[in-house]
């Protein structure tokens, strides 16, 4: 049984600007409201595939706002392949065909919740493909960030070799990174990769404070803004080495008192 066909099959009725944008809803709708996948009356789909180039002049705005709500929505690795066999994909923004990893990650992120844009960055091969979608769909900049960090992050952000420690380097990742969201960031990641138990355990971890300061430094006798900066790495990457488990006086007591 097809769906919705009095309300889509209107496609084929309409003005050409009401059928462009209904084109492009039917996708969302049919998210919404299909039991299963693949469920499309042929001759609505060839409507869509005829008012594909009109998408390029809807807004970028209203295209995102639709497009989130596909991206996360069911039946949403369907109707991706959908937008790309029917030539709708170029005039809303996606890059090239970048299936496979798109099959890869949705299957990743099946019971995650993940945000629409880790979605999408499935789909983008290069931070200039997130860059290029920008500009056509005017993403937040909080989406942008995340996007440009999914595509460089994901295949050298992985989890650590010993299994067991596997958090350890998105934890250092974070302690390190001077991003205020990193801990998102790497929640996100972790979904893309299909993660679900780091996942959790990175919800529940709380970013430790690293116990030293220059003023504990120049106590001590060290005065040199340089010798500090660089006393004060070498102690962090102690402390990150530890599980960031050294406290204060254990990692204070690796230092020389400089008595110069």
């Amino acid at each position: 049984m097809y769906v919705c066909p009095l309300l889509f099959g209107a496609i084929r009725t309409l003005s050409q600007a009401a059928r462009t944008v209904t084109s492009f809803l039917y996708c969302r709708f049919y998210g919404r409201i299909a039991e299963h996948p693949g469920d499309h009356d042929p001759v609505t789909l060839e409507a869509i595939q005829k008012n594909a180039k009109g998408l390029a002049a809807i807004s970028g705005e209203r295209i995102w706002v639709e497009l989130k709500k596909i991206l996360v929505g069911q039946h949403q690795n369907h109707l991706i392949h959908m937008m790309y066999n029917l030539g709708i994909a170029p005039y809303i923004g996606l890059p090239a065909n970048n299936l496979e990893e798109f099959d890869k990650v949705s299957k990743n992120l099946e019971t995650l919740d993940p945000k629409p844009m880790t979605v999408l960055a499935s789909l983008l091969k290069l931070q200039d493909e997130v860059l290029k979608l920008d500009l056509r769909l005017k993403i937040s900049k909080e989406e942008k960030n995340l996007g440009l960090f999914l595509v460089k992050y994901r295949k050298d952000l992985i989890k650590g070799r010993d299994d067991t420690v596997p958090l350890k380097p998105y934890q250092d990742f974070i302690t390190d990174s001077r991003e205020p969201d990193a801990h998102s960031k790497v929640c996100e990641l972790l979904k893309y990769q299909g993660q679900p138990e780091l996942l959790k355990e990175m919800k529940h971890w709380s970013i430790p404070r690293f116990p030293i300061t220059g003023h504990d430094l120049r106590r001590m006798g060290i005065s040199s803004g340089k010798e500090i900066g660089t006393v004060l790495q070498e102690l962090r990457d102690q402390w990150k080495r530890s599980g960031y488990q050294m406290e204060k006086e254990e990692l204070l007591s690796h230092v020389k008192k400089n008595t110069g």
